[in-house]
């Protein structure tokens, strides 16, 4: 850190820093459930983390900032990267410190979401991470949600600090491919993020069954699609959930938390290279199988950097695009499908006018409409419109009689779009032909205004906490 540097003052610093976080989308609610305790200042229950978010997904409710935009990697998508003429800031732990505690008084956060620029080593820059958690936790006695971006690279010891101080750790795998990694990311080494990913899955795990839960967070089928993907090529070290806690050391032993209870994130970036959506949930689904991640989250590139491997600045972000990948990624969790049954390689791309489940049904018409009064649990889940709740509902409604359409409207079912898919008593809602252009159409009219919405730029645009908390700096 240079003179200058150190010469800011710390809303100086602040303005900065908040402002180089805002393309880290990785903020989610909690998944803790952690009750205030005496002694200490904040708690971090599951419904009360993150629960404002703007209009583009993103959470407001966290203090979402850099340790540092200093960075010794060139990144070309990166707009903290070496080579950028940017101004530079770096905050010292008792500041981040400070702020967090200072802004949590105010009730302007309620958890911290705390990632940097690799500042000297990946090791140093883990090291004043850590630091910055220790003190929160001990001397400032922050009980509230923390999540924080791990840096590749690091040590063993360090990473487990981290996972011992932090809510939720998450390392950015940026790209699902090795090729667009090394090329967009020259320096860093796609192995040392895959690494450290797999030994904080097995530590997360071994605390889960310590404590007498499942192993697993979350669970997603066998894709066969990456049978030959960077996953199978990689040769993970074989490393139980104990070696991350060994290096942890003593702390384990003082702190006596569990090792991050919210689970491990990872992002990846769309529209900086040429991936497919197939390859790109393909690679979340075996992300799911082998790292049993909490989530994965998708950022639309917006193009700030002159590069000749990137879309030129001034090029829209993708946003469609991200919002389409969400919802399949929901699908492949929460909803029994696979990748390749949504994508293949013939067709490896979302329609991104219509929800990937529509664009799915409507490619299937084969099995549709089905029958509201009889159609099985697994294939009423399937249905457009119809969500897991909706499908308990119905399947609870059957048990006292027939199911019709005014029945299902106050179930909460979205007719516009089950509407072409189902009937009820052998009767569709209306005389609809079960043709895949007609009903496509239809529901490309009757998504276009939310598609509009989301492709409008003005609606999308990273908080401000200064602007919209109506905070003075200086």
């Amino acid at each position: 850190m240079n003179e200058l540097t150190q010469a800011l003052s710390i809303n100086e610093k602040l303005e900065i820093l908040s402002d180089a976080a805002k393309y880290d989308v990785a903020c989610t609610s909690s998944g803790v459930d952690r009750r205030g305790k005496q002694g200490f200042l904040g708690n971090s229950c599951s419904a009360g983390i993150c629960h404002a978010f703007s209009e583009d997904g993103r959470c407001i409710s966290l203090l979402k900032i850099l340790m540092s935009n200093h960075c010794i990697y060139d990144c070309k998508y990166c707009i903290n990267r070496r080579s950028n003429d940017n101004r530079r800031a770096s905050f010292t732990p008792d500041e981040l410190c400070t702020l967090t505690i200072e802004f949590y008084k105010r009730n302007y956060i309620e958890g911290l979401f705390l990632s940097s620029g690799v500042v000297q080593s990946p090791e140093y820059t883990m090291e004043r991470i850590c630091e910055t958690l220790f003190l929160l936790r001990t001397k400032y006695r922050f009980n509230g949600y923390i999540h924080v971006k791990a840096i590749p690279g690091a040590p063993d010891e360090l990473l487990a600090r981290a996972g011992l101080l932090a809510d939720r750790i998450s390392i950015n795998l940026e790209f699902p491919s090795a090729e667009s990694f090394e090329s967009l990311a020259p320096g860093k080494n796609f192995n040392k993020i895959l690494q450290p990913m797999a030994q904080i899955s097995d530590t997360i795990a071994g605390h889960r069954l310590a404590i007498g839960k499942s192993a697993r967070m979350e669970r997603c089928g066998i894709n066969k699609y990456l049978e030959n993907s960077i996953f199978s090529d990689l040769k993970l070290e074989d490393k139980s959930h104990t070696d991350l806690m060994i290096a942890g050391g003593s702390l384990a032993r003082d702190l006596r938390r569990p090792f991050a209870p919210a689970g491990q994130s990872t992002q990846m970036i769309i529209g900086a290279s040429n991936e497919t959506d197939l390859e790109l949930i393909s690679t979340s689904q075996q992300l799911y199988k082998s790292f049993d991640l909490k989530r994965v989250f998708y950022s639309a590139y917006i193009p700030l950097n002159e590069d000749s491997a990137l879309p030129a600045p001034g090029t829209p972000p993708p946003l469609l695009r991200e919002h389409r990948l969400y919802q399949a990624d929901w699908l492949l969790r929460y909803y029994g499908f696979h990748a390749e049954e949504l994508l293949s390689s013939s067709r490896p791309n979302f329609n991104e006018k219509i929800d990937p489940k529509c664009d799915w049904a409507v490619r299937h018409l084969d099995i549709f409409p089905v029958e509201i009064n009889k159609a099985p649990h697994d294939l009423l889940l399937r249905v457009p419109g119809i969500g897991p709740k909706g499908v308990q509902r119905i399947v609870e409604a059957r048990k006292y009689g027939s199911v019709n359409f005014e029945m299902l409207k106050k179930m909460g079912i979205v007719l516009k779009r089950a509407q072409y898919f189902i009937t009820c008593q052998g009767k569709m809602l209306y005389k609809i032909p079960i043709e895949e252009s007609f009903i496509t159409n239809s529901l490309v009219d009757s998504n276009r205004k939310e598609n509009f919405g989301i492709l409008d730029n003005t609606s999308y645009r990273q908080m401000n906490l200064f602007d919209d908390f109506r905070l003075a700096i200086g």
